[in-house]
């Protein structure tokens, strides 16, 4: 698609793994997948739905870590918000890279639109106020300047960024129109300390770096060639020598791992004269941490926010939150309580920003639970572990309407399968046949076996797996529908 003049591309980049979130985000289903602000739409939804008040507003690009490509595509299937491409980074490289091959993936066609590149793991809740800003973000785009948004803080936060700003636009250039409300961009700051964050709230020129920019891609690429050509280059060729897969574009892996990991901020924002920032009041946060999201969710009289089954009394300033068990507090002040199936968080509340380091730790431990939850996601459904021991393991899997598993076998495993609600139809060998409730089978190791749900309502089963090994790494892929090795 040819794009006009001062169009918007958007740019989704959903590569995060949201670690600050741990145990609810984990590195195999990270926060912008979750609906933490309740209701039933994720993060990355909700980005996505809040571009729909812009005007000349192209369909998204999204880039995406790929091993979360499924759940992404879902994701953005479920509310008919189909990106225009979902271009998939072999390894992660951080912002700056992304948003190169994102600016090529929009220009491909000879065009040069004005991109809005947004993480995809921020609340904004003013979306007037935004769709504001973004108009205001398109002209200075317009006339070349690499623009990003600057949040007014209402207090001394020492988790975010700062941004300095320098001399309005207008004044410093009589000659340009659009400057009312930009200013040149005096100096990126780094988190603060609580002192420095005070004097920064007091000054009135500094504000909370949003992490949300707005450019054409011809500026962007050119101002990236200059700092960085190393990285453009590495950009260019991984973008050049993409593979389409389905529905993703899947940069070169070897061309992307060679390239700088950098942030916009570091790689461009820091070393161009061409930089400018709006301040903005829209409602906004990244939601970083257990205290961030405390802030922007409902709040009982004494300060708690509540989620799930929880029962409290004498309890202060805390935040509680179950997915499953019963949380029952007594007497405590300024904790962050987080209970999920596998893991329970404890933490004081002034303390949560050091929850990364704390899974670092769990990491170096080879702990199961900082990458995936009980519950997994996969492309054709889910399934969730329910007990395991010496040589058996039991899950609950669940397949989508029309959806089919791969075509597989297991060397150290044999399974048996137990229908609890719909239809299933099994392959074994030369075999098919359809299981209703109540009904069963069993898959001796060695045996190739498929397992699929051709009914209209989801089908759930038991399986019990029994053997030597049960690693999910004990699967030798035949065929598949989603293009797994």
């Amino acid at each position: 698609m040819n794009h006009k003049a001062g169009v918007i591309v958007p740019v989704i980049l959903a590569g995060g793994m949201g670690t600050r979130l741990w145990p609810l985000s984990r590195e195999h289903y990270p926060k912008q997948l979750m609906p933490v602000m309740g209701g039933e739409h994720s993060l990355l939804q909700l980005t996505v739905m809040r571009l729909s008040g812009l005007e000349d507003t192209a369909r998204p690009i999204v880039v995406c870590n790929e091993e979360h490509r499924f759940m992404v595509a879902a994701h953005l299937q479920l509310d008919n918000l189909r990106p225009s491409a979902i271009l998939l980074e072999p390894v992660g490289r951080n912002t700056a890279p992304a948003a190169a091959v994102a600016a090529l993936e929009a220009s491909k066609d000879g065009s040069d639109p004005v991109l809005l590149v947004m993480p995809s793991d921020h609340v904004i809740r003013n979306t007037d106020a935004f769709g504001a800003a973004v108009e205001a973000g398109r002209r200075l785009a317009c006339e070349g300047h690499i623009v990003t948004f600057g949040i007014k803080p209402d207090r001394a936060a020492t988790g975010y960024g700062y941004i300095k700003m320098g001399a309005a636009l207008a004044a410093d250039n009589p000659g340009v129109t659009t400057g009312e409300g930009a200013y040149r961009i005096a100096e990126f700051v780094e988190k603060p300390d609580h002192e420095a964050a005070g004097h920064y709230l007091a000054a009135r020129t500094y504000l909370w770096n949003s992490g949300i920019f707005m450019f054409k891609s011809s500026v962007y690429l050119e101002e990236l060639g200059r700092s960085s050509a190393e990285m453009l280059e590495a950009c260019t060729e991984a973008y050049s020598k993409a593979r389409h897969d389905l529905d993703f574009l899947r940069l070169d892996a070897e061309s992307f791992a060679a390239c700088p990991s950098d942030s916009i901020d570091y790689a461009v924002m820091e070393r161009t004269s061409k930089g400018a920032v709006v301040p903005v009041d829209v409602g906004w946060s990244d939601v970083g941490s257990w205290s961030s999201l405390r802030e922007i969710r409902d709040k009982d009289g004494a300060g708690n926010t509540l989620i799930g089954d929880v029962v409290i009394e004498d309890v202060r300033n805390c935040y509680l939150h179950s997915t499953g068990r019963l949380i029952a507090a007594l007497g405590i002040e300024n904790q962050v309580v987080v209970e999920t199936d596998d893991a329970i968080l404890v933490a004081a509340i002034d303390r949560v920003q050091d929850i990364k380091s704390l899974v670092t730790k769990l990491k170096a431990e080879n702990r199961e639970e900082v990458v995936t939850h009980c519950k997994v996601y996969r492309p054709w459904g889910h399934y969730e572990s329910v007990d395991s021991g010496d040589r058996f393991q039991v899950k609950r899997i669940t397949v989508n309407p029309g959806a089919s598993l791969s075509l597989q076998l297991h060397f150290h495993r044999a399974e048996h399968w137990v229908v609890v609600k719909g239809t299933a139809r099994i392959t074994t060998g030369d075999k098919v046949s359809l299981l209703s409730e109540d009904q069963s089978t069993y898959i001796p190791w060695g045996t190739e076996h498929r397992l699929a749900n051709p009914g209209k309502i989801p089908l759930e089963l038991i399986e019990i797996q029994t053997g030597s090994y049960l690693g999910e790494d004990d699967i030798k892929r035949l065929d598949d529908d989603y293009g797994r090795s």
